[in-house]
């Protein structure tokens, strides 16, 4: 009986050290808007296609508007790469508002974008966007993107 009474409190310390804390939305939430915004500087930038990427998950889905999906990290690698080739071409954006999945391990934000683009005269043009984003927490503790969206706001109301 000794041994067991001396066993049972190692056990039970042991099980209670290995328990994940509690989901903390609040915590979770300042961790990915961090996140988020760094992407967005990484991007910015528009030199580091890997470390763009790299915020992204291997299985990744890619929806910019009127264009095909683009699955997977080889396919996004292409599209970044042909982005920040493009002349005149910057991007930056800002999410808001997490929402969670009951165990924390998924997270949706919607966002705003403002992207610089060649436009039919050979100037340049700007444009503002809308954006929808899921994320997953992956086993190494980081959240990457797994679905990114976007789209054109709506047109502004005619004055008057």
């Amino acid at each position: 009986m000794p041994r067991v009474r001396t066993f049972l409190p190692i056990v039970a310390i042991a099980l209670l050290g290995c328990a994940h804390p509690p989901f903390d939305p609040d915590a979770e939430a300042h961790k990915l808007l961090q996140r988020d915004a760094e992407w967005s500087e990484v991007a910015s930038a528009g030199k580091d296609v890997e470390k763009t990427i790299s915020y992204w998950s291997d299985d990744a889905v890619v929806i910019p508007q009127g264009q095909p999906s683009i699955e997977g990290k080889a396919a996004i690698r292409e599209f970044v790469t042909a982005s920040f080739h493009t002349p005149g071409f910057s991007i930056r954006w800002k999410s808001e508002k997490p929402q969670f999945s009951a165990d924390g391990k998924l997270a949706y934000m919607r966002g705003t974008s403002t992207t610089t683009v060649p436009g039919p005269n050979g100037s340049t043009m700007t444009l503002q966007g809308r954006a929808i984003t899921i994320w997953r927490l992956d086993a190494d503790g980081q959240w990457r993107c797994v679905v990114d969206m976007w789209n054109d706001p709506p047109a502004a109301a005619p004055a008057g």
